[in-house]
């Protein structure tokens, strides 16, 4: 029996997705992004000053920082400070590997970007997000200092997004809620360029294995749905033209 989803959408379906610029008064960047009942809270910060091992080299650097709300599951969880756990070291390298391939760190000049990602709702998908949202709260950020005269060009030369994908019943689907992450016996994270070139696949099977041709065809629906966000980001970036260097 083919997996029925409680949403009524297709395989190939992504969940409704937005992006709220502005959400938040002092950040360069601010964005409340919403992937069906996931929410994360993407904020970029600017300062002039550049890690140790890049000081002298006039190269800038993106870093990001991520943490799950309490609320943000049924279940309240303890807040991470100074220890932080392993999935959340990982989520957070993951979300800056991702959006410093978006960059070109020579034009950004010793200063760092810091992207912020605070999931709010927890759906499933949240690093995904995190990453779709964080992008788009960089191009908004960017466009803000460039505005006050803080950059003299765009450090922009891409444009990054990612989506989940997993195999129910044997199927790919895409872009999988709580109840299909975990009842999924294989899912992959995928991030993409604009030219569709892979920037990061994670993925691993719940239980038993998967054949070349199911990883293809993961790949190829992760293709699809990332397609879909590129254009839905491109659609909330009002100076995506003047602001892209690619």
């Amino acid at each position: 029996m083919a997996w029925q989803r409680s949403d009524g959408r297709q395989s190939e379906e992504l969940r409704p997705i937005s992006f709220q610029q502005g959400f938040t008064r002092f950040a360069p960047g601010s964005v409340l992004t919403k992937c069906g009942d996931t929410q994360v809270l993407c904020t970029v910060s600017f300062t002039q000053r550049v890690p140790n091992f890049l000081q002298g080299t006039g190269k800038g650097w993106l870093t990001a920082e991520y943490r799950m709300l309490p609320c943000a599951t049924q279940q309240r969880q303890e807040r991470e400070f100074m220890k932080l756990s392993g999935r959340t070291q990982e989520i957070q390298r993951l979300i800056g590997r991702s959006l410093r391939a978006a960059l070109d760190l020579e034009a950004l000049g010793e200063c760092t970007l810091t992207v912020d990602a605070d999931v709010l709702q927890a759906d499933a998908g949240t690093r995904t997000t995190a990453i779709t949202g964080g992008f788009v709260a960089l191009a908004s950020a960017i466009s803000k200092l460039l505005q006050q005269g803080i950059l003299e060009r765009s450090p922009l030369i891409g444009q990054v997004a990612a989506i989940s994908v997993g195999l129910l019943e044997g199927e790919p689907f895409l872009d999988l809620d709580y109840v299909e992450d975990v009842a999924a016996t294989v899912d992959f994270n995928v991030v993409m360029n604009q030219q569709m070139g892979i920037i990061e696949v994670q993925g691993t099977a719940e239980e038993g294995s998967f054949s070349r041709t199911q990883l293809n065809q993961l790949l190829d629906c992760a293709q699809k749905g990332i397609q879909q966000v590129l254009s839905a980001q491109k659609a909330a970036i009002a100076d995506w033209d003047q602001l892209y260097q690619g």
